[in-house]
């Protein structure tokens, strides 16, 4: 029998495959709103997914169609169908989404606030009659610290806080997506805050497709947005204020207005700045 040697391996493209899963994608972002709801093979796309996540979503204690939930929010990000994987892409986010969701139970809070670093290393909520010992004899919260500790404390939140809103209004006043820059800049400043060093939190943040697909950021803005609020990696720069990044600066005591006066900062965030709705 005379049969061609690849014919084994010419097999259709389905979207179980990541291309196939592109090209999909691509056909359903391009029919409508409505694609999702009338096409058939969306509808056996989301099937598949919740078949997909299943294991996933029972271990954290979520409905299988939860999970597919989250995969057809991040699908319909246009990075995704730009990313080299699209299913890896999926799969990470539905991850991150399955822990935050589990978390927001256990702490009683939104899924949102459960994504931020600062809230998420907080145990679960408790009942009082769960533990041995009354709650003052435990809890930090009963434990009074020196008064001009708690001033200088409250101060340097204070201060923070600040730097964390005009780093907002920066980008926005750029042109860039009210919604995107606050999330953007409070996800930075949470990874920030885990991080050793901010090179190490910038070198991390830059190789995370997941946080930049959630936010729908180009590449280019999004390595756009790290180098102005961290700063540059540069040897030669990292130690000027430029080369720190806006947060720093922000917190030395510079204002917005001396940010925007600074023209090599201004025309990367200017140019690179995302064309799309916020």
């Amino acid at each position: 029998m005379n049969q061609n040697p690849g014919a084994k391996d010419a097999r259709p493209l389905t979207f179980r495959d990541s291309e196939g899963l592109r090209r999909l994608l691509t056909r359903l972002g391009s029919a409508g709103q409505d694609a999702w709801r009338r096409d058939p093979e969306a509808s056996e796309l989301m099937a598949f997914t919740a078949q997909r996540y299943a294991a996933l979503a029972r271990k954290h204690g979520l409905d299988p169609w939860e999970a597919a939930t989250a995969a057809f929010v991040v699908m319909r990000a246009a990075a995704t169908v730009r990313a080299d994987d699209p299913w890896a892409v999926v799969t990470q986010a539905v991850k991150i989404t399955c822990i935050a969701e589990e978390r927001s139970q256990g702490l009683l809070c939104s899924v949102d606030k459960a994504r931020r670093a600062e809230v998420s290393v907080h145990h679960d909520a408790e009942r009082f009659s769960d533990r041995e010992h009354e709650l003052p004899e435990y809890h930090p919260a009963f434990r009074s610290a020196p008064a001009d500790e708690v001033l200088e404390v409250a101060g340097q939140h204070r201060v923070v806080a600040s730097a964390v809103h005009d780093a907002v209004t920066f980008f926005v006043l750029l042109g860039w997506p009210e919604s995107r820059s606050h999330e953007g800049v409070e996800l930075v400043c949470g990874r920030l805050a885990d991080a050793p060093s901010r090179i190490s939190a910038f070198d991390t943040l830059r190789r995370d497709v997941t946080t930049r697909v959630l936010l729908d950021l180009p590449q280019r803005a999004w390595t756009t947005m790290l180098r102005a609020l961290l700063g540059s990696c540069d040897d030669v720069r990292e130690q000027t204020m430029r080369g720190r990044g806006i947060l720093y600066r922000l917190i030395s005591g510079e204002s917005v207005r001396d940010l925007l006066g600074d023209e090599d900062l201004v025309e990367p965030v200017v140019v690179n700045a995302p064309r799309m709705l916020s």
